[in-house]
C-alpha cells in the first residue's frame, strides 16, 4: 500500500479531516502507525493533520480537532488518507474535488475511510474496481455510482490506494499494511498494545450473514429474506416467495409470525422502508426517483407509506439535521 521511503527516511501519511469527520474511523488508522513508532522506538511514520480549510475541523462527535494545515500543506506528504463522515457531501466540495484529481495525476497514494470513499468516486479516481463501502451507505453509494463495483469487506487496496469501511476495519487494515512494510512481530507487537487479539484479513465480511444477524437456522426463511433483500426495486409476490421458500403462503406467513412477530408483506415492506430512509439521507435523489428505487410507483403512494412508518414525509425528512452525526 505505502510505496517504500527512502532507506533511513521516515515515512510520511498525512490524514485530511472532512468536515464532522468520523473521530473513531480517524483515530483507528492513525494511532497504530503512531504506536508502531513507540514500539520499534523509531520514528517509522510522521502522520500530520490537515482540514480543507486549516482551521480546526469538527468530528461527529462534537469534539474539535487543531490540524497542521489546509490542503496546500496537504499535498505535501506522499501517502494522503481521507477521512468521511456520517453526512456525505455535507459540505461545499467545490475547491476540494479539483484539489483531489491534482493530487492523483501526481501519482500520490489517496486512501479513504469510512464515506469519503463517495469524493474519490466523485473525483474519478476509483474507476470501476472494487471499493469497500460500510454497509450502512452501500445503497446509497450503488445509487450514486452505479458503475463501480462495490465490496462487503473492510477494506480493498490497488495500485491507486485504497478504500476502508472506517470502524475497528482501519486497526486491522493499518496492521496489514505495518506487517508487509516491517514484518508481522511488528504488527503483531502494535496489535498486542491495542489488546487486539487477532488482525483481521481484508478479505473478511464488514458485518455478519443473516443467519448470525437474525440467529435464524430455518435455511428455507433465511433464503427468503436474502431475495427480499435482492429484490426491493421490484418486490416479488407472497406466492413468489413462498415457491422460493418451498412451502405454502400459509407455512410462510407462521414462520415470519414465529421468528419476527410479523406477517412477510409488513417485514417486506420495512425492509423497503429502511432501504429508502437510507437513500432520503445519503442522496440528494429526487423523491420519486428514490421511490422507484424501493418498489413504489408513486411518490403520492410512497409519502403516504414513509409518514405512517417514520412519522414524517421523505421530504420533511430530507431537511431535519441526521440523527446519526452525533453518534
Amino acid at each position: 500500500m505505502f510505496p517504500e521511503p527512502k532507506e533511513g527516511k521516515t515515512r510520511r501519511v498525512g490524514f485530511l479531516l472532512l468536515p464532522g469527520f468520523s473521530m473513531n474511523s480517524f483515530t483507528f488508522a492513525m494511532e497504530p502507525l503512531r504506536v508502531a513508532n513507540k514500539v520499534a522506538r523509531e520514528e517509522l511514520y510522521d502522520c500530520p493533520v490537515f482540514s480543507l480549510d486549516g482551521k480546526n475541523v469538527e468530528a461527529s462527535n462534537g469534539l474539535r480537532l487543531e490540524v497542521q494545515g489546509d490542503l496546500t500543506s496537504a499535498s505535501e506528504p506522499e501517502n494522503i488518507i481521507l477521512c468521511g463522515g456520517h453526512n456525505i457531501s455535507g459540505f461545499d466540495a467545490s475547491d476540494f474535488l479539483p484539489w483531489l484529481r491534482a493530487v492523483g495525476r501526481q501519482g500520490k497514494m489517496i486512501g479513504a475511510l469510512y464515506t469519503a470513499s463517495y469524493y474519490l468516486a466523485k473525483a474519478g479516481l476509483i474507476d470501476k474496481t472494487n471499493c469497500a463501502v460500510h454497509w450502512e451507505y452501500l445503497s446509497a453509494f450503488k445509487e450514486t455510482f452505479p458503475d463501480i463495483e462495490t465490496s462487503n469487506e473492510l477494506f480493498e487496496v490497488s495500485a491507486k490506494g485504497f478504500t476502508c469501511v472506517g470502524g475497528t476495519a482501519g486497526l486491522d487494515m493499518m496492521l496489514n499494511f505495518i506487517s508487509d512494510l516491517h514484518g508481522f512481530e511488528l504488527a503483531r507487537m502494535v496489535a498486542d498494545q491495542f489488546v487486539h487479539e487477532r488482525i483481521r484479513d481484508r478479505r473478511e465480511f464488514q458485518y455478519f450473514g443473516l443467519s448470525a444477524r437474525y440467529s435464524i437456522q430455518d435455511q428455507r426463511l433465511l433464503r427468503v429474506i436474502q431475495i427480499m433483500e435482492d429484490h426491493l426495486e421490484e418486490p416479488l409476490s407472497l406466492e413468489e416467495l413462498s415457491k422460493i421458500a418451498g412451502s405454502s403462503r400459509r407455512q410462510l406467513e407462521r414462520m415470519f409470525s414465529k421468528q419476527f412477530n410479523k406477517s412477510p408483506a409488513r417485514y417486506y415492506s420495512e425492509l423497503r422502508l429502511y432501504r429508502s430512509r437510507q437513500l432520503i439521507m445519503q442522496t440528494k435523489m429526487r423523491i420519486i426517483e428514490v421511490a422507484l428505487a424501493c418498489g413504489y410507483n408513486s411518490s403520492a403512494h410512497f409519502s403516504r407509506c414513509y409518514r405512517n412508518f417514520f412519522g414524517c414525509t421523505p421530504l420533511s425528512e430530507r431537511k431535519l439535521p441526521s440523527q446519526s452525526q452525533k453518534l
